[in-house]
């Protein structure tokens, strides 16, 4: 019976394994990121703003996860190292994720798995996505089919009451 409660609360609170970040650990990204912008070399730069675009898709507020997005968008074309460029499409992926864009999350794991095909990260949050799919589509047709079973009761009901 646990097992069943288990599985049953899962499906309806969606059930991914992605971490969340608090605030207080994206103000001290940015805090990271602006002080290097001003002292740094490029690549400890790269890493600041890597951790800042990390910690913002993976805000619990929207607003954070669109401008994860817009940094990582601004600067993908600009990366030659297929791992990083890997690394911006999986945050990327997780990004349009939290923000509902499934078709576009699934796209860019696609695009991942071309170049780590057993990355396990990667492969995971296909999963949830799937699942997700999966999910949205069976509450779809739950409502469908109860929006259809009260019309048809409505019309029931006005028939029994014609005669």
């Amino acid at each position: 019976m646990s097992q069943l409660f288990q599985s049953v609360s899962s499906f309806f609170s969606g059930g991914d394994q992605l971490p969340w970040c608090s605030r207080d650990v994206v103000a001290g990204c940015e805090k990271e990121a602006t002080e290097a912008a001003n002292d740094a070399s490029g690549e400890a730069k790269n890493e600041s703003i890597m951790r800042l675009s990390w910690a913002l898709v993976h805000s619990r507020q929207s607003e954070d996860v669109q401008r994860g997005i817009a940094m990582l968008e601004a600067s993908i074309d600009n990366t030659s190292s297929p791992l990083q460029k890997r690394e911006k499409q999986y945050l990327l992926a997780v990004g349009y994720y939290r923000s509902g864009d499934f078709s576009r999350s699934r796209q860019l794991l696609e695009q991942c798995l071309e170049i780590a095909p057993d990355w396990r990260q990667a492969l995971s949050l296909k999963k949830a996505i799937e699942d997700r799919i999966t999910k949205d589509g069976v509450i779809g047709i739950g409502i469908t089919a109860a929006a259809v079973g009260l019309i048809a009761g409505g019309i029931a009901a006005a028939l029994v009451r014609r005669k």
